[in-house]
Protein backbone atom coordinates (compact mmCIF):
# COMPACT_ATOMS: atom_id res chain seq x y z
CA UNK A 1 0.00 0.00 0.00
CA UNK A 2 1.13 3.53 -0.70
CA UNK A 3 2.07 5.80 2.18
CA UNK A 4 -0.39 8.47 3.24
CA UNK A 5 0.70 12.02 2.61
CA UNK A 6 2.78 12.91 5.61
CA UNK A 7 3.92 15.67 7.86
CA UNK A 8 6.99 15.51 10.10
CA UNK A 9 6.83 14.24 13.64
CA UNK A 10 5.90 16.68 16.38
CA UNK A 11 7.38 17.46 19.78
CA UNK A 12 6.08 15.76 22.93
CA UNK A 13 2.67 17.17 23.86
CA UNK A 14 2.69 19.82 26.56
CA UNK A 15 1.09 18.69 29.80
CA UNK A 16 2.07 15.03 29.71
CA UNK A 17 3.69 13.67 32.86
CA UNK A 18 5.72 10.66 33.95
CA UNK A 19 7.99 8.33 31.97
CA UNK A 20 6.27 8.87 28.62
CA UNK A 21 6.16 12.67 28.84
CA UNK A 22 9.21 13.43 26.73
CA UNK A 23 8.62 10.92 23.95
CA UNK A 24 8.04 12.18 20.39
CA UNK A 25 4.82 12.00 18.42
CA UNK A 26 4.83 10.76 14.81
CA UNK A 27 2.40 12.38 12.38
CA UNK A 28 1.02 11.64 8.94
CA UNK A 29 -1.91 12.62 6.77
CA UNK A 30 -3.00 16.24 6.62
CA UNK A 31 -1.08 18.52 9.00
CA UNK A 32 -2.83 19.33 12.26
CA UNK A 33 -4.96 22.44 11.89
CA UNK A 34 -5.57 21.89 8.18
CA UNK A 35 -8.03 19.01 8.52
CA UNK A 36 -11.49 18.94 10.13
CA UNK A 37 -10.83 15.49 11.58
CA UNK A 38 -8.04 13.75 13.48
CA UNK A 39 -7.09 10.34 14.82
CA UNK A 40 -4.80 9.51 17.72
CA UNK A 41 -3.29 6.06 17.19
CA UNK A 42 -1.81 4.18 20.15
CA UNK A 43 0.69 1.40 19.51
CA UNK A 44 0.90 -1.87 21.40
CA UNK A 45 3.61 -3.44 23.56
CA UNK A 46 6.89 -3.72 21.64
CA UNK A 47 5.30 -1.53 18.96
CA UNK A 48 6.15 1.95 17.75
CA UNK A 49 4.48 5.03 16.29
CA UNK A 50 5.79 4.09 12.85
CA UNK A 51 4.26 0.63 13.23
CA UNK A 52 0.79 1.84 14.22
CA UNK A 53 0.87 4.39 11.39
CA UNK A 54 0.70 1.36 9.07
CA UNK A 55 -2.95 1.27 10.14
CA UNK A 56 -3.31 4.85 8.94
CA UNK A 57 -1.97 3.79 5.54
CA UNK A 58 -4.41 0.89 5.41
CA UNK A 59 -7.31 3.22 6.24
CA UNK A 60 -6.57 5.25 3.10
CA UNK A 61 -8.05 8.49 4.36
CA UNK A 62 -5.26 11.07 3.93
CA UNK A 63 -7.74 13.87 4.70
CA UNK A 64 -7.34 12.97 8.39
CA UNK A 65 -4.57 14.15 10.66
CA UNK A 66 -2.89 11.12 12.26
CA UNK A 67 -0.92 11.46 15.49
CA UNK A 68 0.93 8.49 17.03
CA UNK A 69 2.66 9.00 20.39
CA UNK A 70 5.60 6.86 21.50
CA UNK A 71 5.80 4.93 24.74
CA UNK A 72 9.07 4.95 26.65
CA UNK A 73 10.71 1.57 26.13
CA UNK A 74 8.00 0.64 23.62
CA UNK A 75 5.51 -0.25 26.35
CA UNK A 76 2.89 1.91 28.04
CA UNK A 77 2.94 -0.17 31.23
CA UNK A 78 5.04 -3.16 32.30
CA UNK A 79 2.58 -5.95 33.05
CA UNK A 80 -0.59 -7.42 31.59
CA UNK A 81 -3.62 -5.15 31.47
CA UNK A 82 -5.20 -7.75 33.79
CA UNK A 83 -2.64 -7.09 36.55
CA UNK A 84 -3.45 -4.99 39.60
CA UNK A 85 -3.60 -1.40 38.41
CA UNK A 86 -0.97 -0.27 40.89
CA UNK A 87 1.55 -2.72 39.45
CA UNK A 88 1.33 -0.88 36.12
CA UNK A 89 2.13 2.53 37.56
CA UNK A 90 3.55 5.03 36.82
CA UNK A 91 3.37 3.96 33.17
CA UNK A 92 -0.41 3.69 33.05
CA UNK A 93 -1.07 7.17 34.43
CA UNK A 94 1.70 8.61 32.29
CA UNK A 95 0.23 7.06 29.13
CA UNK A 96 -3.18 8.47 29.97
CA UNK A 97 -1.62 11.90 30.49
CA UNK A 98 -0.06 11.68 27.01
CA UNK A 99 -3.46 10.96 25.46
CA UNK A 100 -5.05 13.79 27.39
CA UNK A 101 -2.33 16.24 26.35
CA UNK A 102 -2.61 15.16 22.71
CA UNK A 103 -6.39 15.51 22.84
CA UNK A 104 -5.97 19.05 24.19
CA UNK A 105 -3.51 19.79 21.37
CA UNK A 106 -5.97 18.58 18.75
CA UNK A 107 -8.78 20.67 20.23
CA UNK A 108 -6.56 23.74 20.40
CA UNK A 109 -5.83 23.31 16.67
CA UNK A 110 -9.53 23.66 15.90
CA UNK A 111 -10.61 20.04 15.53
CA UNK A 112 -13.75 19.40 17.57
CA UNK A 113 -13.89 16.45 19.95
CA UNK A 114 -16.76 15.08 17.84
CA UNK A 115 -14.30 14.68 14.95
CA UNK A 116 -11.52 13.05 16.95
CA UNK A 117 -11.10 9.28 16.87
CA UNK A 118 -9.07 7.39 19.47
CA UNK A 119 -7.69 4.15 18.04
CA UNK A 120 -5.40 1.56 19.54
CA UNK A 121 -4.16 -1.98 19.04
CA UNK A 122 -3.43 -4.46 21.84
CA UNK A 123 -1.86 -2.60 24.79
CA UNK A 124 -2.60 0.63 22.94
CA UNK A 125 -6.24 -0.41 22.57
CA UNK A 126 -6.44 -1.00 26.30
CA UNK A 127 -4.98 2.45 26.97
CA UNK A 128 -7.40 4.09 24.51
CA UNK A 129 -10.37 2.28 26.06
CA UNK A 130 -9.27 3.27 29.56
CA UNK A 131 -8.87 6.89 28.46
CA UNK A 132 -12.41 6.98 27.04
CA UNK A 133 -13.73 5.50 30.29
CA UNK A 134 -11.86 7.93 32.55
CA UNK A 135 -12.42 11.01 30.37
CA UNK A 136 -15.87 10.43 28.85
CA UNK A 137 -17.22 12.87 26.29
CA UNK A 138 -18.73 12.84 22.81
CA UNK A 139 -15.83 11.68 20.64
CA UNK A 140 -15.88 11.03 16.94
CA UNK A 141 -15.14 7.43 17.78
CA UNK A 142 -13.21 5.00 19.94
CA UNK A 143 -11.71 2.06 18.04
CA UNK A 144 -10.44 -0.83 20.16
CA UNK A 145 -8.56 -3.46 18.17
CA UNK A 146 -7.91 -6.44 20.47
CA UNK A 147 -8.20 -4.70 23.83
CA UNK A 148 -10.44 -3.83 26.76
CA UNK A 149 -10.69 -1.88 29.98
CA UNK A 150 -7.75 -2.20 32.35
CA UNK A 151 -7.92 -4.11 35.64
CA UNK A 152 -7.75 -7.59 37.18
CA UNK A 153 -10.27 -10.30 36.36
CA UNK A 154 -13.35 -9.70 38.48
CA UNK A 155 -13.04 -5.91 38.27
CA UNK A 156 -16.16 -3.78 38.17
CA UNK A 157 -16.60 -0.32 36.68
CA UNK A 158 -18.89 2.54 37.58
CA UNK A 159 -20.37 4.44 34.63
CA UNK A 160 -19.75 7.87 36.14
CA UNK A 161 -19.90 9.91 32.92
CA UNK A 162 -21.51 9.82 29.52
CA UNK A 163 -20.03 9.04 26.12
CA UNK A 164 -23.13 10.66 24.60
CA UNK A 165 -23.63 8.37 21.57
CA UNK A 166 -19.92 8.09 20.77
CA UNK A 167 -19.41 5.24 18.28
CA UNK A 168 -17.26 2.60 20.00
CA UNK A 169 -15.90 -0.33 17.99
CA UNK A 170 -14.49 -3.39 19.72
CA UNK A 171 -13.00 -6.16 17.61
CA UNK A 172 -11.15 -9.22 18.92
CA UNK A 173 -10.58 -12.91 18.35
CA UNK A 174 -12.50 -15.41 20.44
CA UNK A 175 -9.18 -17.08 21.35
CA UNK A 176 -6.81 -14.13 21.67
CA UNK A 177 -3.83 -15.17 23.79
CA UNK A 178 -3.62 -11.73 25.43
CA UNK A 179 -7.22 -10.48 25.60
CA UNK A 180 -9.88 -12.72 27.21
CA UNK A 181 -13.21 -12.53 25.42
CA UNK A 182 -14.93 -11.93 28.74
CA UNK A 183 -13.04 -8.63 29.13
CA UNK A 184 -14.15 -7.51 25.67
CA UNK A 185 -17.74 -8.36 26.63
CA UNK A 186 -17.45 -6.53 29.97
CA UNK A 187 -15.90 -3.45 28.36
CA UNK A 188 -18.57 -3.27 25.67
CA UNK A 189 -21.27 -3.39 28.34
CA UNK A 190 -19.62 -0.62 30.38
CA UNK A 191 -19.48 1.59 27.30
CA UNK A 192 -23.13 0.88 26.54
CA UNK A 193 -24.04 1.89 30.08
CA UNK A 194 -22.13 5.13 29.47
CA UNK A 195 -24.31 5.91 26.45
CA UNK A 196 -21.96 4.85 23.66
CA UNK A 197 -23.16 3.27 20.44
CA UNK A 198 -21.16 0.05 20.66
CA UNK A 199 -20.30 -2.30 17.83
CA UNK A 200 -18.66 -5.51 19.08
CA UNK A 201 -17.33 -8.09 16.66
CA UNK A 202 -15.76 -11.34 17.82
CA UNK A 203 -13.87 -13.17 15.08
CA UNK A 204 -13.50 -16.96 15.32
CA UNK A 205 -9.88 -18.09 15.69
CA UNK A 206 -8.49 -14.84 14.30
CA UNK A 207 -5.53 -14.53 16.65
CA UNK A 208 -3.96 -11.26 17.76
CA UNK A 209 -4.13 -8.98 14.72
CA UNK A 210 -6.21 -6.42 12.83
CA UNK A 211 -8.34 -7.82 10.01
CA UNK A 212 -9.92 -6.37 6.87
CA UNK A 213 -13.40 -6.18 8.39
CA UNK A 214 -12.11 -4.00 11.24
CA UNK A 215 -10.38 -1.71 8.77
CA UNK A 216 -13.54 -1.46 6.66
CA UNK A 217 -15.65 -0.53 9.69
CA UNK A 218 -13.16 2.14 10.70
CA UNK A 219 -13.12 3.61 7.20
CA UNK A 220 -16.91 3.88 7.30
CA UNK A 221 -16.74 5.70 10.63
CA UNK A 222 -14.13 8.09 9.26
CA UNK A 223 -16.19 8.77 6.16
CA UNK A 224 -19.11 9.79 8.34
CA UNK A 225 -16.95 12.37 10.11
CA UNK A 226 -15.58 13.72 6.85
CA UNK A 227 -19.09 14.04 5.40
CA UNK A 228 -20.30 15.82 8.54
CA UNK A 229 -17.32 18.18 8.31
Amino acid sequence: MDDTSGSPGTSPPSGATGPHANQPVAASGTPLGESPAAMILVHGRHGSPEGILAVARALERPQFTYLAPAASGNAWYPHSFLADRGANEPGLSSGLSVLRALTDQVLAAGVSRERLILLGFSQGACLAAEFAYRYPSRYGGVVVYSGGLIGPLGSTWQATGTLDHTPVFMGCSDIDAHIPKVRVDESAEVFREMGAEVTKRIYPRMGHLVNDDEIAFTRSLMDTLLEDG
